[in-house]
This record gives structure tokens, sequence and C-alpha cells, in this order.
């Protein structure tokens, strides 16, 4: 079943979700703004966005340490109670994210937090690489959008996809969490650190690292040289003369 840019704005007023997930929505449900709804309330975004404006200034911030101690992470996640901040349902989702930051290392939140600077390098970067395989100019930009969409699912935590269940993202599994705590949820930040990241370390040589391991044989003194000792040869007595 087909729909029209008129059902998207009707489902957008209905829900409350954005213009892009609300096509989606249309599709997956074959044009039915009632399914398409129903749709966007199972995945939790209908809730989410209309919770959006409503204040969360409580929350936790919840630590992960990985590997022995060789990398660890902070994370600030907020709500809006102080009731919710000490479930067990919110902790365990805190510590969740925590968890996939260690394992994906995310540098921004979201594509918001992406400087301007950056992302137009990326897309100089993305648009020479489309030129140089060959693409026609008309189809460039498209391939722009599509591959700056990727590295978004590289780079913001949001829109990776959550090491616990790759079929969801980040923001599905916190969009989730709202749906059923019935509080708005947003991670304001994060930072992650490595032990002995940015430090120098020294380097050596494999062989003379290997020499400087295995021990050295003690040297034994070089034998003395003998020399044979002439006997004296016996003179013949010469006869005398008559």
């Amino acid at each position: 079943m087909s729909f029209t840019a008129q059902d998207v704005m009707k489902l957008r007023e209905l829900t409350g979700v954005g213009m892009m997930e609300c096509k989606k929505a249309l599709v997956e449900t074959g044009g039915s703004i009632e399914k398409a709804a129903a749709y966007l309330r199972e995945q939790g975004m209908a809730v989410a966005a209309k919770k959006a404006d409503r204040l969360a200034s409580e929350g936790v911030v919840e630590s992960y340490i990985h590997m022995g101690g060789k990398m660890g992470v902070m994370v600030e996640v907020n709500c809006e109670s102080d009731f919710v901040a000490k479930s067990d349902e919110f902790r365990t989702l805190c510590r969740d994210i925590a968890m996939h930051i260690a394992a994906f290392e995310p540098k921004y939140v979201s594509s918001d937090e992406v400087p301007t600077d950056k992302l137009d390098a990326e897309k100089e970067i993305l648009r020479k690489q489309a030129l140089n395989e060959g693409k026609p100019i008309q189809i460039v930009d498209k391939m722009v959008e599509g591959r700056v969409k990727k590295y978004y699912e590289e780079v913001c935590l949001l829109n990776q996809a959550f090491a616990k269940d790759q079929s969801i993202t980040v923001q599905a599994l916190i969009n989730n969490a709202i749906s059923k705590i019935g509080e708005k949820i947003t991670v304001r930040r994060f930072v992650a650190y490595t032990m002995g990241e940015g430090l120098e370390k020294k380097s050596e040589n494999l062989a003379d690292e290997v020499a400087k391991m295995t021990p050295k044989a003690e040297a034994k003194p070089a034998a003395k040289k003998t020399t044979a000792t002439k006997k004296p040869v016996a003179k013949k007595a010469t006869p005398k003369k008559k």
C-alpha cells in the first residue's frame, strides 16, 4: 500500500516522532497509519518523543573497568526522578551502556556533537573516494549521504549497534527503557581512559632484546701453546791423525 507526504505528517503529529522514522514505519507497515503508530510504540520511539521536552536532571554516573584495569569508562545517564535513578532496571541500563562504550569506543554521544569542520572534512574525503571510484557525479552526493550515515554509526554512541544485541541501536535500547520505565532518559556525556594512552613507550630492537634475555656463556681462558723441547744432539768424536 502506498502513502503520501500528508500521511507522514499525520503520523508525526500523532506520535511526535521524526519524519524519517515515520516514513520508515509506514514502509514497514504497508502505509497504514494505525499500524505505523503501533510499530513506533513497540520500538519505544513514540513514548520517547513525547517525553523529549521533559526535564531529566536526576540520574547516575556509572563506571566500568575492563581488562583488569587496563581500560575504564564513566558515563552520565540522566532520568527524571531519584526513584528511577536508584532502580535496578535503570542501573542495569547504565551499566550496559558503559560496557558498550568500552567495547565500541565511540567518540561522541550523538551526531549533533560532531564538529562541523570535522564533518565537512569527512564529507570531502568521502566525495573524493566516490569520484576516484568512477561513480557518476549525479549520484556522488547520495553516496556521500549514505557514507556519512555509516560514519555516524561508527563514531556516535546513540547510532551504534548495541554490543549485546546488534539488531538494535543504543538509541533504540534507551527508547525501550523509556517505554518500560515511563521517564525521559538521556546520555549526557562519557569519558574513556586506556592505561598508558598518550605516553611515550620505550621500544627496543627485538634482536637486542632477545640478546639481553639470553645468558652469556663465560669465556674460557685460552689454552697455552706448548713447544716441544729439543734434545741436544751428541757430536761425533773426530779421530786423531797419527
